[in-house]
């Protein structure tokens, strides 16, 4: 169901985390849309020095490419991170842990090359309340959801109806400030079912990534994050309606359906996606139209 992918991480659904300890797990990525290399939560602090030095070694040789999680904004590995990591030519962004403020992202910034992408992963009740600055921050990328440690900083339950609000916070933050979807924090330890379940609810509240913690989960986070044959099947219907119809917009809620119609086909082409069994083609977007 997929064939060339042609998109950036702006659109990225599965971001895969691997511990910059183990190198031998650098290239056992799955089908990951991001690798982000970690030196921040997946490493005791004894071990932090020689897990810098391994992701720098590994983005200096060869033509490797990946992200990196680097340690929060005040800690003692902060400002080192920065300055081993800035200017590699492998390094593709940065995601930022335990951001509270938009000072954070800017801070972070000021250290690293004009227009490195900065994703502000967001990880206690403080950076929450903080949302829409960290968002407005024109340094930042994308927001993240440090779903494990906000959970041990507020003490709430992994219950979709308990992080409603909070997951509500990140996609309603990510729009007002123009950017792309936010992504979900991981289902730890979770493969089938529950990952499926676990992806469904990040759908279902506006957020269009999600942080792996295996390869094995980003086939599934992929799938989930991507526009089902249900959803093609229809944009597509819709779309030949409409222009049977002449373009003309005759209701209400025609300009919402257009533009649904419109985002779904785009992210499927973007992801290689080919039309459900019965369809041909996916049609040039339908954004002229009669009122």
């Amino acid at each position: 169901m997929t064939d060339t992918v042609t998109f950036g991480p702006d659109l990225a659904r599965s971001w895969l985390l691997v511990n910059g300890l183990h190198t031998d797990r650098y290239e056992h990525i799955g089908e990951a849309d991001v690798v982000v290399l970690d030196i921040e939560d997946a490493v005791a602090p004894a071990h932090k020095e020689q897990a810098r030095a391994n992701v720098v070694e590994y983005l200096t040789s060869g033509d490797h490419h990946a992200w990196v999680r680097i340690n929060g904004f005040g800690t003692e590995w902060w400002e080192g991170d920065l300055k081993e990591l800035a200017g590699l030519p492998g390094l593709d962004g940065i995601f930022l842990a335990m951001v509270e403020g938009p000072e954070h992202v800017i801070r972070t910034a000021s250290l690293l090359p004009d227009g490195m992408p900065i994703v502000a992963l967001v990880e206690t009740a403080r950076g929450i309340t903080h949302l829409p600055q960290i968002a407005a921050s024109r340094n930042t990328f994308r927001l993240a959801f440090g779903l494990g440690d906000f959970r041990r900083d507020t003490g709430f339950a992994d219950d979709p109806t308990t992080l409603a609000y909070t997951r509500s916070q990140f996609t309603i933050a990510s729009k007002a400030a123009g950017l792309p979807g936010a992504i979900d924090g991981p289902a730890v330890g979770a493969t089938g079912v529950a990952l499926a379940t676990s992806a469904g609810v990040t759908s279902q509240f506006g957020m269009t990534g999600k942080i792996c913690l295996m390869a094995e989960q980003t086939h599934t986070v992929n799938e989930i994050l991507s526009p089902s044959i249900d959803d093609m099947s229809w944009a597509l219907d819709f779309l030949a309606e409409f222009n049977e119809a002449g373009g003309e917009i005759r209701n209400g809620s025609d300009l919402p359906r257009l533009a649904r119609a419109n985002k779904i086909l785009s992210l499927a082409r973007s992801f290689g996606m080919t039309p459900p069994d019965g369809y041909h083609h996916f049609p040039a977007p339908s954004d002229t139209y009669h009122c």
